[in-house]
């Protein structure tokens, strides 16, 4: 039988970020030579061992836990040394640190014994240079031979990489059997009672990155909060922690911030995250909006290329030193890929919402006529068989063979579990499509620009097309279908992708308030959050990437338009689900978890391969901070609204130094819902709009049954 080359696992491992640089080691400290462990630099496993002995054995694990927004500490135990008693009287505690350019690592020995303590520490090290994508399938690198040059220190070069570890204090063994595996020593001579510190970094150099760490503090403002509910608070410090570390800007423009999305697969700008993120993180400022429309807008397409899959006015799916191509299932993506569907749709609507958060004018202007290029796409190539709705489909055989956020090869299935054929017209991008419409018309109106009554136009027919096409009848009532397959048959599984047709007006509200009964149904929310699909339909796998578990992101997207649609019940159960999850988790939320039920464990059921931190998981938390709060800022309409999902059930949070056209903002909530806010800029009026009950909605015409269709085989997926 052939081996299977499998995807290395990531749920126990500990990681640190500052980026570009990453590092993944296990519970005791050890990088080893195994997996997906080692440090990461722009795509490259700069380092693929890092092996702490004493006198050549392994120190005992104890415990592990952060240490500042770019550590970790492992606390081990030398038994074997010190006095002969129960006891342990010889710990040693290991600090790493992740580096813009690198890492650093500091290797306390504490002796409490009553008698001296003699030992020789070493570190063996290794450095492959491997791909990421090599890496993340399950692949091999050769280890490259180290040079030695000044005293205690070791250089490693390729590909115009060169990884540079210094130890002043330790000797160097680098030659023989040693020149692929060479050793840092340092022999330890302890008085009783005694410590010694030991250190040693590591530096790259790295002139062919494409991205960099950029200078400076953080874009966006860090609250004070206080919470009834612990959790919130725990949540969001620890996630503001893992946002600081995702920070990137492309080579060349350091100034221009986006987040990238995610450690350790993901470290690189993505169309897609990078705009959610930077969506959900708009309660703290604008600026990091900014930076990500500005970075996404140079790269705009300009040209169709199939082999991209660029067009004039799209926007970037993602990007890479090199082709990122996965042995063994097809996939082969250019460096600037731009295989997405929705990306585009979402660049203008972060636009809108940050020109509503208070972005101010003159850095709109200067992104309007992108904004006019992203439309025409809209109108001009996402709807290639011109029936108003807006589909994708791979051309190429080795790129995405599905293109909205559930990207896996076998993400769109009927309720049969029968795979979806492409063209798809998904469900959700059509919201998105409905959105960016209206908000660019309002844009366009806004700064004297010409067109805006066409997407108005627009927007309404994709409505009216959108409500003929996607309702189909379900377990629970009537339910807008996942997707249309090839044949324009409605892909009737029930996903978490109807919940982001909250808000986008695509919906009415007694169409959102049905959307909200399914969201709520055991089968849908029975787990640690929303799962991407329903327990009852035939595709569902509680470990499966994007059919049944659970994403922190997908959760918080979908519990903020339950919030600000006044579904209150709905949003509640939702955040009791992150928030319980985020406590499983030390608060540091993974990219997806199992979407098994409550009961199972107790506890969130790890999902063995998913990216932690990940950037719109982790400003997920804002996203709930905001839905909390209730702050929903209008600034060029003068209003600020106020729908607090805290309150009784939740309890009361208060928030300072949030962000509202730059000033800083606090928001009271008590445990009645009462809500006070101070700071609001003139002429800012807060309104508290009157809450109505949505009534159950009428089905509207099914369509007939569609003949089951043929089951493809899955395509090229980037988990695969």
């Amino acid at each position: 039988m052939t081996e299977r080359q499998l995807q290395p696992l990531l749920h126990e491992l500990v990681g640190v970020v500052l980026a570009p640089t990453s590092a993944l080691g296990d519970a005791t400290g050890q990088i080893r030579p195994t997996g997906v462990q080692g440090v990461f630099h722009a795509d490259a496993r700069v380092l693929s061992r890092a092996e702490l002995r004493v006198d050549d054995r392994e120190l005992e694990g104890l415990t592990h836990g952060q240490d500042g927004p770019h550590g970790a500490r492992f606390v081990g135990l030398a038994r074997w040394l010190g006095d002969p008693t129960p006891d342990p009287t010889v710990r040693v505690e290991r600090s790493r640190r992740a580096t813009r350019n690198g890492l650093t690592e500091e290797l306390r020995v504490v002796s409490t014994a009553t008698v001296g303590v003699r030992a020789t520490v070493t570190v063996d090290l290794a450095c492959d240079l491997a791909p990421i994508e090599t890496v993340k399938s399950g692949g091999a690198a050769d280890a490259l031979e180290a040079k030695t040059g000044q005293p205690g220190e070791l250089t490693w070069a390729a590909d115009g990489i060169t990884v540079t570890v210094t130890a002043p204090d330790a000797d160097v063994l680098a030659t023989d059997e040693r020149a692929t595996v060479p050793r840092l020593t340092w022999p330890i001579d302890l008085p009783p009672g005694g410590e010694t510190v030991l250190r040693w970094q590591l530096a790259v150099t790295d002139p062919r990155a494409v991205v960099v760490g950029p200078i400076g503090e953080p874009e966006w403002a860090r609250p004070a909060v206080t919470a009834d509910d612990r959790r919130l608070v725990r949540l969001l410090d620890r996630s503001l922690d893992d946002l600081r570390g995702l920070r990137l800007a492309e080579t060349g423009a350091p100034g221009d911030v986006f987040l990238g999305a995610g450690v350790p697969w993901f470290l690189t700008l993505f169309g897609r995250d990078s705009l959610w993120a930077a969506r959900m993180m708009l309660p703290l400022g604008t600026d990091l909006a900014a930076g990500t429309l500005r970075v996404l807008a140079r790269r705009q397409g300009l040209r169709h290329d199939p082999a991209t899959g660029e067009d004039p006015g799209k926007i970037l799916h993602e990007l890479r030193r090199h082709e990122f191509a996965v042995p063994g299932n097809g996939l082969h993506l250019p460096p600037a890929y731009y295989g997405t569907v929705d990306a585009t749709m979402l660049w203008v609507n972060l636009l809108y919402d940050a020109w509503r958060w208070g972005l101010d004018a003159e850095q709109v202007e200067p992104l309007l006529p992108h904004l006019e290029a992203a439309l025409r796409w809209l109108g001009e190539h996402a709807d290639p068989d011109g029936d108003g709705l807006v589909e994708y489909v791979d051309t190429t055989g080795h790129g995405l063979s599905n293109q909205g956020w559930k990207d896996s090869g076998d993400a769109v299935r009927f309720h049969d579990g029968t795979l979806a054929t492409a063209p798809i017209v998904l469900a959700e991008v059509q919201a998105y499509a409905h959105e960016a419409a209206v908000n660019g018309a309002a844009l366009l109106d806004a700064f004297g620009r010409p067109g805006a009554d066409r997407w108005r136009e627009h927007a309404a027919a994709l409505a009216r097309r959108f409500r003929e096409s996607f309702w189909v009848d379900g377990r629970y009532g009537p339910q807008p279908a996942l997707a249309l397959d090839r044949a324009k048959r409605p892909v009737d599984s029930l996903t978490s992708n109807i919940g982001h047709l909250l808000g986008t007006g695509l919906l009415d509200a007694d169409e959102e308030a049905q959307v909200a009964r399914l969201l709520t149904t055991d089968a849908m929310a029975g787990g640690f959050g929303l799962r991407t699909m329903s327990t009852d339909d035939a595709g569902f796998s509680p470990l499966s990437y994007h059919c049944g578990s659970v994403w922190t992101h997908d959760t918080a997207i979908v519990l903020a338009g339950l919030a600000r649609a006044g579904h209150r019940t709905a949003a509640l159960g939702l955040a009791e689900g992150l928030l319980s999850a985020a406590e499983a988790f030390d608060y540091r939320m993974p990219e997806l978890y199992g979407g098994d039920d409550r009961a199972l464990l107790a506890r969130p059921v790890p999902y063995p391969a998913a990216c932690r931190p990940q950037a719109w998981s982790a400003a997920g938390a804002v996203l709930l901070l905001q839905a909390a709060t209730g702050l929903y800022p209008d600034v060029p309409g003068g209003t600020v609204r106020l729908t607090p999902l805290a309150g009784p059930e939740l309890g009361a949070v208060s928030a300072t130094n949030l962000r509202v056209a730059g000033e800083p903002v606090s928001v009271t909530v008590d445990h009645t819902g009462k809500t006070e806010v101070i700071g609001l800029p003139t002429p800012l009026t807060p309104t508290i709009p009157t809450q109505r009950t949505p009534k159950t909605p009428t089905p509207p015409p099914l369509p007939l049954t569609p003949p089951t269709p043929p089951r493809p085989a899955p395509g090229p997926s980037i988990m695969e």
